[in-house]
């Protein structure tokens, strides 16, 4: 089993297929169609790893500051059917790990969580200098 990861998206029928398709590929999920239970899920989960939609939902810079402050090892991944948000370039610059393209291309979403995971991996392995 990889990492657990929270999908948030207020698209249900959207979120229930990246769920689908993260537990196809042994992701744990938990899928979130608001922001109002995203604290709880991250804790109760122990998730490094969030799925968010950035045109579905209610999101702006300080969400993502606060959301970095309470973990700061958490990965955010980013979808959207724009390449750029200029009222999120701050979140997009400092917070988001990787923005894709919707619809999402299941390979290259998979492929990221591999990086992340990877690196995470990496990072806890590595002697400390």
């Amino acid at each position: 089993m990889h990492e657990p990861v929270v999908v948030v998206d207020s698209d249900e029928n959207q979120c229930l297929q990246l769920c689908e398709l993260l537990e196809a590929e042994h992701y744990k999920t938990t899928a979130l169609n608001s922001l109002g239970s995203l604290e709880g899920a991250l804790i109760e989960n122990g998730c490094q790893i969030i799925l968010f939609d950035l045109d579905t939902l209610p999101v702006d810079n300080r969400l993502f500051r606060d959301i970095k402050k309470m973990n700061p090892a958490l990965r955010i991944i980013g979808i959207s059917s724009r390449p750029f948000h200029p009222e999120l370039q701050e979140a997009m610059s400092k917070h988001i790990y990787v923005n894709l393209s919707k619809p999402v291309d299941g390979d290259e979403l998979i492929y990221w969580l591999k990086s992340i995971c990877e690196n995470e991996a990496d990072s806890r392995d590595s002697p400390e200098t």
